[in-house]
């Protein structure tokens, strides 16, 4: 039996030295998926960070949109105010305006003022004529002063010229919220455009670490398989090496002939399984 178990000794060998590899694969394999899993982990913890930053961009964007639509509802309002009051001070100028005798009124004054400012600015005028052109302009806009002064010394015109100067501030105020807070929601809409941006390119990251995470899990499973499968074979071949070396003999063979130490041999260099009871029935016919 000296060949026969040379070669199951041969035989361990070789299996324990698949099972170290095996291992050591999936040692290695096992070590891979736990960086891949980290980083997936650092990817996701990430992504989540991003989208939460994304949508409270969004909340904010939303309420600023309301808050415009707000501000121009009140500009509106406050338009039509202006537009109402502007249109009643202008009939009661109309119809309250008493120049003294012989006073041009203020409708004309002040056409005759737009004329003289757009001489001013498109003439080429003389030293001299420039001079008594702006001091016929002061002239004009002192006139138009003292017929205004002379109005509202009416109750009615002064409180209709106050609540159409409020009614223009209200309305200009409106009008530049509803710029400023259109610009700040713009700010936070580009903002949660860029983040989720973000987020769609860490999720595509995140898928091919899943990927890779599964290939190298998927391996490690092959390899630990593999290495339990080289262990088994070492212990099957250990079994026969127990035989082999004089251990108890299993039942009898009954009528089937028993195994041949020449078949025995050859069985095991063309790699195939032998069985511990080929083992001791050899061992028990002699035939070693």
């Amino acid at each position: 039996m000296t060949d026969a178990t040379e070669e199951l000794e041969r035989k361990r060998a070789e299996s324990n030295a698949r099972a170290d590899e095996h291992r050591a694969r999936r040692d290695k394999l096992n070590g891979e998926a736990r960086a891949t899993a980290d980083e997936r982990g650092r990817i996701l913890d990430e992504l989540h960070a991003r989208s939460a930053e994304a949508q409270e961009h969004r909340r904010h964007r939303d309420q600023l949109n309301a808050d415009v639509r707000e501000a121009k509802r009140l500009r509106e309002e406050w338009n039509r105010k202006l537009q109402e009051l502007g249109d009643k001070l202008q009939e009661l100028k109309r119809s309250r305006s008493a120049p003294r005798p012989g006073a041009v009124p203020v409708w004309r004054l002040r056409k005759e003022l737009k004329e003289l400012e757009f001489r001013h600015m498109t003439t080429a005028l003389t030293g001299e004529q420039e001079k008594r052109l702006i001091e016929e302009m002061k002239r004009l806009e002192a006139a138009i002063r003292e017929q205004d002064d002379q109005l509202r010394q009416d109750p009615e015109v002064e409180a209709t010229l106050k609540a159409f100067q409020e009614a223009r501030d209200e309305a200009e105020k409106h009008h530049a919220a509803v710029g400023s807070l259109a610009e700040e929601a713009q700010r936070e809409h580009e903002g949660m455009v860029g983040l989720y941006e973000a987020v769609d390119e860490l999720r595509r990251q995140a898928d091919e670490v899943q990927a890779k995470l599964i290939e190298v899990k998927t391996s490690a499973d092959e390899a630990h398989r593999a290495h339990i499968a080289a262990i088994e074979e070492v212990r099957d071949i250990e079994k026969m090496l127990y035989a082999a070396r004089g251990g108890r003999a299993p039942p009898s063979w009954g009528e089937a002939e028993p195994p041949r130490e020449e078949d025995f041999l050859a069985r095991l260099k063309k790699g195939e399984k032998v069985s511990t009871e080929d083992l001791m029935e050899l061992q028990k016919t002699g035939r070693g």
